[in-house]
C-alpha cells in the first residue's frame, strides 16, 4: 500500500469542535510519597497509560535543563500529575516508569526518555511513540496530539501556549498548568484506545 494518508492542517483543525478535556475534578496532583503510593495502586490496575513529562523551559544558549519536573500519567478516567521535587515521590514515579507490561503511550517521547534516564536513573519500559504507529498506518507527516485528535475524533485539541512555556519547576502549579499537563497524557491514552493497539 503506497497511498499516504493526509494529515489535517492547522486551518482545518481550527474549524473542528473542541475535544472534551479532563477537568480539575479528574486530575490528581501528586507531590508526596504517600500520595504517590496511592496513585501507584490505582495506576497499576490499568494496562496502558497516556504519558508525558514537562520541564522548566530554558531560554539561554547553552543552559541545561534539570527536568523533567513533572510526570503525567493518565487512564481514560483520571490523570495524575507527579511533581518530582520530593525524593519519595520521585522514587515511586521511577518505579512506575520502570514497570514492564504496561504501555506508556505518548507523542514526541525521545527527549522525555533521555531526561528520565538522566534524572530518575531508570530505563522506562513499555514506551509507545504514537507518531510511529500513525506512520505504520500510512500517515505521511509527523503526527502530534492535535493531528491525532483531529484524525481519530474529528475534534480540536486545545493547547495553551502560555501554560506550555510556564515554569514547571514551581512548587505551586497553577490550575492552568495542571489542566494542560494532565490533558496531554489524557489525550494520548484516548488516542491509544482509539487506535486499538
Amino acid at each position: 500500500m503506497n497511498e499516504r494518508l493526509p494529515t489535517p492542517d492547522k486551518d482545518a483543525i481550527a474549524l473542528l469542535p473542541p475535544f472534551e478535556r479532563l477537568g480539575l475534578d479528574r486530575i490528581t496532583l501528586v507531590c508526596t510519597g504517600a500520595q504517590a503510593s496511592h496513585a501507584y495502586d490505582q495506576l497499576t490496575q490499568a494496562r496502558a497509560w497516556g504519558f508525558d513529562t514537562e520541564s522548566k523551559p530554558t531560554f539561554k544558549v547553552g543552559e541545561q535543563s534539570d527536568g523533567p519536573h513533572i510526570l503525567q500519567l493518565s487512564t481514560a478516567e483520571r490523570a495524575w500529575v507527579f511533581q518530582l521535587h520530593d525524593t519519595d515521590c520521585r522514587a515511586v514515579a521511577a518505579k512506575l516508569l520502570a514497570l514492564g507490561g504496561i504501555a506508556k503511550a505518548g507523542f514526541g517521547l525521545g527527549d522525555d526518555r533521555k531526561r528520565i534516564i538522566h534524572k530518575l536513573g531508570i530505563e522506562p519500559q513499555g514506551i509507545l511513540e504514537l507518531n510511529t504507529v500513525f506512520h505504520q498506518r500510512g500517515y505521511r507527516k509527523d503526527m502530534g496530539v492535535k493531528g491525532a485528535v483531529a484524525v481519530l475524533f474529528n475534534q480540536r485539541f486545545i493547547k495553551s501556549k502560555k501554560a506550555a512555556t510556564s515554569n514547571w519547576a514551581n512548587v505551586h502549579l497553577s490550575e492552568a498548568q495542571l489542566v494542560y499537563a494532565a490533558n496531554d497524557a489524557y489525550a494520548a491514552i484516548r488516542v491509544w484506545e482509539a487506535l486499538k493497539i
